[in-house]
């Protein structure tokens, strides 16, 4: 089985820190597709 990318998870913990100042426990408690979601929509937000 094979373990979440570590630099997938940087790039979302600090695109999500960044943009909404979430803790970083906060950040890694999310679900991995919340997480992914939040970012999404954080470059949706950014590229409008």
């Amino acid at each position: 089985m094979m373990g979440y990318p570590s630099d997938q998870l940087r790039e979302e913990v600090a695109c999500i820190a960044l943009y909404f100042h979430w803790s970083l426990e906060d950040i890694l408690n999310l679900e991995h597709g919340d997480r992914r979601q939040w970012v999404t929509e954080i470059n949706r937000m950014v590229s409008s």
